[in-house]
């Protein structure tokens, strides 16, 4: 048993020493002072150190060698283009590209450049109709008796407007007349009401919110609708069966939570406009007789109906008179230039009639 362990203590050492002396002479083709004295993992360690040494030095190299490159192509480039003075290579780039689809435009080239199939539109070009053409019949007959470039004045404008409502029903005649203002300045913001003298034309269902005291006064003053705490119950189911609402000022605060149900429809009280008053009598006979307000939207223009077709041209004239002279007074004195810049008469779907401005 003894023999048979010292046979194979002496073949490992016999291996160890070849390893030993095969590590000794790459160590020593690599230039390192090793000796019989070192360990294998001590030569071993020396050799990798060697290597790795080798191999730092070769990406230096490599890099030093790029950088190298880089400067010469930058240098050949810039003389390229310093030349023609101070012009960068992405801008002759960018120039010839330009050049290039100026190029392909005005040949009519239009193949998509990423070599898909170019895409062919079927069919003529739609052909669009004049506006005009677009409408009804009777629409482009009583436009006909318009003329475009003729502006009229008040009396002849509100007669023609009533010979051109092209519909069946008896439709509204309405003013629209474009400011010289900026809505979004609040001396400039145009809001007012005025009492025209032949009424609007329509049934105006007036709604009074008041103390029960003022109840019979409003009901004999013509209210269709009055009420204090019931009225209320009536807004909270948004029932809004009425068109124009006044309040007494002590009763406001109470319609705060309905803003935003009676703001949007215009139905929400101001004193501006007069459906807030004190004398709830008064407040409803004028809202009956025909007081309405008007005021300027985001497009610097008020627009107003004035009565209707039937009403005939001089009653219209009348209301459109006081409609004016309402506006005029509302002219801020820091305005510049012209107040009211062009006017036109219309009904409700007929043609548009220029019409001379009233206000100097």
């Amino acid at each position: 048993m003894l023999g048979g362990a010292s046979r194979y203590y002496h073949r490992k050492d016999k291996k160890m020493a070849k390893k030993k002396a095969d590590l000794i002479e790459e160590a020593k083709a690599l230039g390192l002072e090793v000796s019989e004295k070192m360990t294998i993992a001590e030569i071993n360690e020396a050799i990798k150190g060697a290597k790795a040494a080798e191999i730092a030095e070769e990406i230096v190299e490599a890099v030093e060698t790029a950088e190298v490159l880089e400067e010469v192509v930058e240098e050949i480039a810039e003389e390229k283009f310093a030349k023609s003075g101070k012009r960068s290579k992405k801008h002759a780039e960018e120039v010839a590209e330009k050049e290039a689809k100026e190029a392909r435009k005005a040949a009519g080239d239009t193949t998509p450049l990423d070599g898909s199939e170019a895409v062919v539109k079927k069919g003529p070009k739609p052909i669009t109709r004049p506006r005009i053409e677009r409408r009804g019949k009777k629409y482009q007959e009583a436009a006909k008796k318009v003329e475009k470039d003729t502006v009229y004045n008040l009396n002849e404008a509100l007669k023609l407007a009533t010979e051109t409502n092209p519909a069946k029903f008896d439709a509204s005649v309405e003013i629209h007349a474009r400011l010289g203002v900026d809505p979004r300045q609040a001396d400039q913001n145009i809001r007012s009401t005025v009492i025209l003298p032949n009424g609007t034309g329509k049934d105006v269902k007036v709604a009074v919110f008041a103390p029960e005291n003022e109840h019979k006064t409003a009901k004999d003053a013509g209210a269709n609708i009055v009420g204090d705490e019931e009225f209320l119950k009536q807004l909270d189911k948004e029932e809004l069966n009425f068109d124009v609402l006044i309040a007494t000022p002590a009763y406001m605060p109470k319609l705060g939570k309905y803003a935003r149900l009676l703001g949007p429809r215009g139905l929400m009280p101001n004193p501006k406009a007069g459906t807030v008053a004190a004398d709830v009598a008064k407040a409803v006979s004028e809202a009956k007789a025909g007081k309405v307000e008007y005021r300027v939207d985001k497009q610097a223009i008020v627009h107003l109906s004035i009565g209707k077709v039937s009403f005939g041209a001089e009653k219209l004239e009348e209301n459109a008179k006081a409609f004016f002279d309402s506006l005029a007074s509302q002219k801020p004195s820091s305005i510049k230039g012209a107040y009211v810049k062009s006017v036109s008469i219309a009904t409700s779907q007929g043609p548009s009639i220029k019409t001379e401005n009233p206000i100097a």
